[in-house]
């Protein structure tokens, strides 16, 4: 996947402010079964909250670097224990449409 310019990630950016947090990770890390539910809300909806709880062996920037890494989507933000990831998934129907 390419590398989203900085106009395209402030987009995503202001459309996070609304998302509600859809994926948690918790005391487990991040598993197989956290990677397989991030794919198919990354499938439905492209851009995606997620947040790490206080049992959480890693931290939001660790576990955000990881599961983009295993799902191929790019970072958007990460704040405080919420980040949020992105990936397009649908060549010819995008839903969300970058600058």
């Amino acid at each position: 996947m390419s590398e989203l310019s900085s106009k395209q990630r402030s987009f995503l950016r202001s459309m996070c402010n609304t998302l509600p947090t859809i994926l948690y990770i918790g005391k487990d890390g991040i598993t197989e079964n956290t990677c397989q539910a991030a794919w198919d809300a990354l499938e439905a909806r492209e851009l995606i909250k997620c947040a790490v709880q206080k049992g959480c062996p890693l931290s939001a920037r660790e576990a955000c670097q990881e599961l983009c890494e295993k799902v191929y989507a790019e970072p958007v933000q990460c704040i405080g224990n919420r980040f949020s990831i992105y990936r397009k998934c649908r060549e010819k129907e995008p839903k969300i449409q970058l600058p």
